[in-house]
Formats: C-alpha cells, structure tokens, sequence
C-alpha cells in the first residue's frame, strides 16, 4: 500500500502540487468530504481505486484495505458504488422530465463516461451516461450493474454535480422492466416492437379489413366514433383519418398501446419515484407516418398514460455508426410534423440510432428547438477503436481481421448494408494509415457491430484475443480516449445546438 501514500497526503495536506506520486494519479476532480472523511479516487497503473481518510460512518462503510490509522484504500466495487451513492447525491441517477433536452451515451466499455461528462458539461443538455439494452450487455458479458456502476464512479471522478440519467434501454420483458428499476435506473425505454404487429402496411385492402372486422365489436365501435373520417389540428397541422388509414395503425398499434399502458400503471406508477418513461416504437419495419404518431400520442392520453419521450420510426435508415441514408428533404418534411406532434402532447421527440448522424442533426435541431432526446450507442466505442488503430496498430490490424471474418454472426442482431468493395485490404497497408478506416462507412459498421465479438473472444486455452490488450491500451492513453470522446461528441452537441 506504499504507493498510495502520496495520495493520503494529498488528502490530509490539499497540496495540489504534490497530488501524484510513486506511478499513482490522482483524479483531484474527485476530492470530496462528508462528515469528516475525505475522499480522492487514483489510479495505479491500470487500477482505479479510492482512497479515503479521516474518521465516521462513511469511513466505516467503505470496503477496502487499511492504510495506517484512518485511512482505507477501496476498490471500485457494487458495494463502495452504493455507499457512494448513500453519501453523495451526485452519484445517483435522476429524472429530467419533459423539457430537458438529454442525449443517451451508452457506454459499452465502461470507461467513456468521463470523456462523455467533459464534452456535456456546461452544456443545455444533460447526459444519460448509463444506458445499455439487454442485448448489449449480453453481447458483452456485463451486468446492469456493471453499468450503473461505471456511471457513478464516472461522476465521482469527475466531481460532475450537473445531474446524469441511467436508462434500462430498449426493454421488452416485464421481468427486465421490474430488474431495471429495482436497481435504480431513473428512464426506462419501453421497446414495443414485438407487440406492433408486421405486414400491415402494405398488406391489401381486403385483408385489412378482414382482420379489422374480426376486432371485439366495443373496439370498433370506440376507433370508429373517435377517429373516422374526422380530422384533427395539431398546432397547425391537420391529421386526417379515413377507412383505411384507421385500420392500418389500430391494427399495427393496439396490442403494442395496451402493452405500453400496463407497464405503466404497474410499473412506472409504482417505482415511487420520478422515471423518465419512454415508448420506441422504431425496432420495426414499419416507418411511423405522422399520421401514426398522432394515433399512437393521442390513445396514450386517452389511456392517460404519460410518456417523457417517444421514439418513431423515421423514413431513411438509421443505421448504426454512420451517417443518415435516405431522401433528406422527405426526412425534414416528415420531421417538422413529428415535432409538432411531440410539441401538442408535451412530451420530449426521441431520436434512436442518432450518433454519427451529422447531416440531419441541424435539422433536427430547428424543429425540436432544443426538446429532444438523443440516443448514441456504440459511437464511443468506434473512438476507442479509432485510439487502437493509431497507438496500437499491430492490435488493430487482428481486430480489424477478426471482425471480417465473424462479421455474419454480428448480422444476427443488426441490420447494416455496408459495401464491403470499399474495405481497402489492410496487407501494404501503412501503419500510419489505420485511423482512417474508422473514417470508411463500411469498416465503420463493420467495427461497429462485431464489438461484442471482439470484446469476448477467446483462444483455445481461454485467453481473451483482444480484450486485456484493448484495456490495457485504453487506460496507458486515457487521456487520447478523453480527448477523442470530448472532441467526436461536441460535434454531435454543436450540430444539435445543446
């Protein structure tokens, strides 16, 4: 424990200038005191840890090893996340409601939160640093807990009071929705894709309104007298249903609006505590017309559930990782409407697959007027890959090759259509050259779904292929993986103007 010494005198003393010593770095952002303990997280080479000193229940709570008398050095374990969070207001995730612009981060390393609070800080938009979906965290062996924790040590480090989010993302299973929340997530994305039934857009007229007639006859009867050909102004946009346009959303939409409203009077109502409450209805197929999003807002309200955002399915492709594909004034048309639609319900218009998506951002900045919610997945974990290619070029270079090769078992979980012909082979390839790949589209995607792969694959004997090399590489360059991060998405924030 010697080599924590410095960092106890630094506590004891608050002398800046002696703050790092014997290969220890201290994170002075993170000194923090209560009730006669001080606190300082460091990091010994690739460990972090935090060293408390001085005497109380804090003190008491903490797990970890004695150094001399008052002091402890603590891992950054679940249990010190949670006496931390007991303690320290800051570290625990909050509600933002239906104002607040927000932009989700998802952090699958675990170790980009930071880098993310320094791009956010002192900005009009408040960060969702938690926020993993179940695939996610199955595809990379981590734990909701894993993630909160990362979010709050995060904040720790970073002395950051502005307020962060911790979202269950893209749940469907009611056991999940109830793990979430007991854990502490403050938002929960309700994803209702396997309720909104396929086929219904295209399907022929006849066949819509079959199976519309096979409807319980009260339903009918409520559709037809709340909806039929009447007409609905929506600040300024006027919203029309007739026969068919009617049976299509009620048939695409019912089951999955029945399903959202018992979450929420079980679920949401129950927590005892404030939950930004979202709907996606964009895991589908079926683009989500304006039309469509009034019908679904409008029977929430009736059903008085109470969303803080909602997440259509745009026109275009939002694919991940790269920029938006797609017919981009059809996409401003089509958003002006949804924004007025979000705007006449009061509730936040949510934006999923959104990182990289820089040719639409100002778009979606004039018509939301700063009401959004942003999502960003995966997008850090590109920076992180970009940090390998530059310092690590041999590493990335088996990455690289790793993932054309496992690149099938990746498209088993996401849609993408990248054009494989513009992957120029790495053999002759300049080292120095590397960093570009990750400015191909392509090799964009390519990286971008195959994370889980990568993070997880192992040799015959066991050994991970890439994961301890891709830490250890990490944390010797934290300060390049900070500045990528702060760089990439300040210009999602810039573009977005929060």
């Amino acid at each position: 424990m010697e080599q924590f010494e410095t960092a106890v005198e630094f506590l004891e003393q608050g002398t800046l200038e002696q703050a790092s010593g014997k290969n220890v770095k201290v994170y002075e952002k993170s000194v923090a005191e209560k009730d006669g303990t001080k606190l300082v997280m460091v990091r010994d080479g690739n460990q972090k840890w935090i060293i408390a000193s001085g005497k109380g229940e804090l003190l008491n709570e903490l797990e970890g090893g004695k150094i001399g008398e008052g002091s402890k050095v603590c891992p950054l374990s679940h249990e010190n996340r949670l006496v931390l969070n007991r303690h320290f207001d800051y570290t625990v995730p909050q509600a933002f409601g239906n104002k607040q612009a927000t932009m989700g981060l998802g952090d699958r390393l675990g170790i980009a939160s930071p880098g993310h609070i320094e791009a956010l800080r002192n900005r009009k938009v408040k960060p969702i640093l938690a926020q993993q979906s179940i695939r996610e965290l199955t595809l990379t062996n981590r734990s909701m807990n894993d993630m909160l924790d990362a979010a709050s040590f995060a904040v720790f480090q970073e002395g950051y009071k502005g307020g962060f989010g911790a979202d269950g993302d893209h749940i469907k299973e009611e056991k999940d929705i109830q793990y979430a929340l007991s854990l502490g997530v403050s938002m929960l994305t309700l994803d209702c894709s396997d309720q909104i039934k396929k086929n219904i857009e295209n399907a022929p007229a006849e066949k819509i309104e079959a199976d519309y007639e096979q409807l319980p006859e009260d339903a009918k009867s409520y559709f037809n007298s709340e909806y039929l050909d009447k007409e609905f102004d929506v600040n300024g946009l006027s919203i029309k249903f007739d026969k068919i346009t009617l049976m299509k959303n009620v048939l695409t939409y019912a089951e999955a609006l029945d399903y959202t409203e018992r979450v929420y009077k079980e679920y949401i109502t129950q927590a005892g505590r404030p939950i930004d409450f979202e709907l996606s209805i964009d895991e589908t197929e079926t683009i989500t017309s304006p039309n469509a999003h009034f019908f679904v807002a409008n029977e929430l309200k009736a059903k008085k559930v109470i969303v803080n955002s909602l997440a259509p399915r745009f026109c275009g492709e939002f694919q991940k990782g790269i920029d938006y594909i797609g017919d981009i004034e059809q996409f401003e048309r089509e958003l002006e409407e949804h924004a007025l639609i979000a705007e006449f319900f009061g509730y936040k218009l949510s934006i999923h697959s959104g990182s990289d998506k820089f040719s639409v951002f100002p778009i979606i900045a004039k018509y939301t007027k700063g009401v959004l919610h942003v999502k960003t997945a995966g997008t850090n974990w590109l920076e992180a890959v970009r940090v390998i290619a530059d310092v690590r070029p041999d590493l990335y270079r088996r990455m690289h090759t790793y993932a054309l090769e496992h690149l099938d078992e990746a498209l088993q979980y996401y849609h993408i259509t990248p054009d494989m012909s513009n992957i120029v082979p790495l053999e002759g390839r300049p080292d120095a050259q590397l960093p570009e790949y990750m400015n191909n589209n392509a090799a964009r995607q390519v990286l971008h779904v195959t994370y889980g792969i990568l993070l997880t694959a192992k040799d015959e004997e066991g050994n991970f292929l890439f994961k301890d090399e891709f830490f250890d590489t990490l944390n010797e360059n934290e300060e390049v993986y900070r500045e990528a991060l702060v760089k990439h998405i300040g210009r999602h924030v810039d573009l977005l103007n929060l």
